[in-house]
């Protein structure tokens, strides 16, 4: 064998699976084999069928939450740029208005942080 020969360096193979909302990438070369894909949705995920992941089989967050699961990071998502549902804007609170679900702070005569570490006073 002469140098240089068998050594081509293979690039490592990603897929991608299209379905509504959502597109789950695979790179074989990372995949642990720890199957929490195939347990945690098999009607997306299953072995014995080609294509092996049908990410339109269930709702894309539950497909992204099972996606989330791989051990090795063999498995990843993103949500289709026109499939993207954008959130609700809330508007900001206007100055003085009392956030909801917040108390007056005699101590300090503000509205403190919801952030569940204060006590009531009064």
């Amino acid at each position: 064998m002469t140098e240089g020969e068998g050594t081509t360096e293979e690039r490592p193979r990603l897929k991608e699976y299209e379905g509504e909302g959502i597109t789950v990438t695979f790179e074989p070369r990372r995949c642990l084999h720890a199957a929490e894909c195939v347990h945690g949705l098999p009607e997306v995920f299953d072995l014995s069928r080609r294509p092996w992941v049908l990410p339109g089989a269930a709702e894309p967050a539950r497909v992204a939450e099972v996606v989330r699961r791989c051990p090795s990071g063999a498995l990843q998502y993103h949500h289709r740029p026109e499939d993207a549902v954008p959130e609700p804007r809330t508007p900001p609170p206007r100055s003085g208005a009392r956030p909801p679900g917040s108390w007056w702070c005699g101590a300090t005569s503000s509205w403190p942080a919801r952030t569940g570490t204060g006590t009531r006073r009064g």
